[in-house]
């Protein structure tokens, strides 16, 4: 079976969030599952694109509206990310650095899926599965469909994977040329709320939906940015797959991120020492428990309310605990941690950027984990977090209320029900509390390595699911 994953982001090629983890992860464990998967993506000026080697396989034009743009597919040499991994080039357009955030978004991704699909027209190809992945490929569908240049491709079936329904793509119906000619009677599947909508349109052309835990396809019925009654009309082809985790990637045992490797059978030696490094490149004692926040500082993760929270907890809870941030977003906010080192210079440090290593680091030396997100359609931190023995501590909603139980209901976590600092306070102090029993403490780390959020179990669900469409 050969699936086509059609994305804006792939770890290690271009990642902003957990897209990128996702499509880098599943098509190689579909691949070991026996099936055919390959990754497209646009051709950006990242580090890894500028470092490894690729072939010319075709060469195309395109025109969006009045404008006409030459393109080219590239293919990695040597399937060095376990699968075939494939970049559209488009000179003018993605020969920058950064992924999102240009003033031509629409024009850039728009061009990316009908060069993606002139390709496949033009070599013959045809896939048994095409499987988009949020907004910005969300008009594959409907083009496949619909647009006369692209009428071999009808009837393959397509799957969409929403992993932020809060981004939808919208445009204008001005910008509706940039389309190839297709059925005019047909619009009507590219529009939601009086605008062209990509993400709307996928809903409605895609033969099967799925979000990355069951409980967002829930929460999106009720709260999706405009898209709840097509979700809760759409519901019947839709289904909620939880993501897993690269486990090769993510191994405390053979991870060349951390210090020092450890087990489930000596992660309690391992996480010292791995905490002792920490506190000595931040200057913190490492006899106190050790809190982080590893993330993006944005209204959504709640990071908003964790200096309020941080400071509370300091003057209630004894000051008897260290917090290490790791993240950048807001200015105000990066701002905010900075004061905050200044304020508590021996129990808080920040790292403002983004460093894989020391990530890496952190879940391998942190006690525990914060993640007070308003929203979490899945969340791969807190998995990352329980295969390094590092407990999360969570707001319930989305893959976080699908994979961390609490500890009171012989769970794997904290959770709390609000975005509140009283809610977060309360929940370390809880945290504190378990540090401070040895037995306990050691039990409840060891069975949260043990849990199973493996690849190898997610392929099998999406093999299953592309095999009935093919059915």
């Amino acid at each position: 079976m050969q699936i086509y994953h059609v994305s804006a982001e792939c770890y290690p090629v271009a990642k902003v969030g957990g897209l990128a983890d996702v499509v880098g992860a599943l098509p190689k464990y579909l691949q070991k599952a026996g099936a055919e998967a390959k990754v497209v993506m646009p051709a950006y000026d990242t580090k890894f694109v500028q470092q490894n080697a690729f072939d010319e396989v075709f060469q195309g034009e395109l025109t969006l509206g009045w404008m006409h743009f030459r393109f080219q597919v590239f293919k990695e040499v040597n399937d060095q990310l376990g699968f075939e991994l494939f970049l559209i080039a488009i000179p003018g357009l993605f020969d920058r650095p950064n992924v999102y955030s240009y003033q031509d978004d629409t024009e850039r991704f728009t061009s990316f899926q009908i060069a993606f699909l002139q390709w496949l027209v033009h070599t013959n190809q045809q896939p048994d599965v095409v499987h988009c992945h949020d907004h910005h490929t969300g008009l594959v569908p409907f083009m496949m469909q619909f647009c006369y240049a692209f009428h071999p491709l009808q009837h393959v079936p397509t799957v969409l994977t929403i992993h932020n329904g809060q981004y939808q793509g919208w445009f204008d119906f001005d910008k509706m040329p940039y389309l190839p000619d297709f059925d005019r009677s047909k619009a009507g599947y590219l529009e939601w709320g009086g605008m062209i909508n990509p993400l709307a349109s996928a809903i409605k052309c895609v033969k099967k939906v799925t979000t990355v835990s069951q409980s967002y396809l829930y929460e999106m019925m009720e709260k999706a940015n405009g898209l709840e009654n097509l979700l809760k009309f759409e519901q019947y082809k839709s289904i909620g797959i939880l993501n897993g985790i690269d486990q090769e990637v993510w191994n405390p045992k053979t991870d060349t991120r951390i210090p020092k490797n450890y087990s489930v059978s000596n992660f309690s030696k391992g996480k010292e020492a791995n905490k002792q490094w920490l506190c000595e490149q931040f200057s913190l004692d490492a006899s106190k428990p050790l809190f982080t926040f590893i993330g993006r500082l944005v209204w959504e993760k709640g990071a908003d309310i964790l200096p309020q929270s941080i400071s509370l907890a300091m003057q209630h809870l004894s000051g008897d605990f260290n917090v290490i941030v790791l993240g950048s977003g807001d200015p105000n906010l990066e701002g905010e941690f900075r004061q905050m080192q200044q304020f508590y210079p021996n129990h808080f440090q920040a790292y403002i950027g983004y460093n894989e290593d020391l990530a890496h680091a952190l879940y391998s030396g942190a006690d525990f984990l914060l993640m007070p997100s308003r929203v979490e359609p899945c969340g791969l931190n807190q998995m990352y977090a329980l295969r390094y023995g590092t407990i999360p501590i969570v707001r319930r909603t989305g893959g976080l209320r699908d994979t961390v139980i609490d500890m009171g209901d012989g769970g794997n976590g904290i959770c709390h029900d609000q975005v509140a600092v009283f809610d977060i306070v309360h929940s370390m102090q809880r945290a504190l509390e378990l540090f401070h029993q040895p037995k306990e403490w050691s039990s409840i780390r060891k069975a949260a390595m043990q849990i199973d959020h493996s690849w190898e179990r997610v392929a099998q669900e999406y093999l299953k699911l592309y095999h009935e469409l093919k059915n």
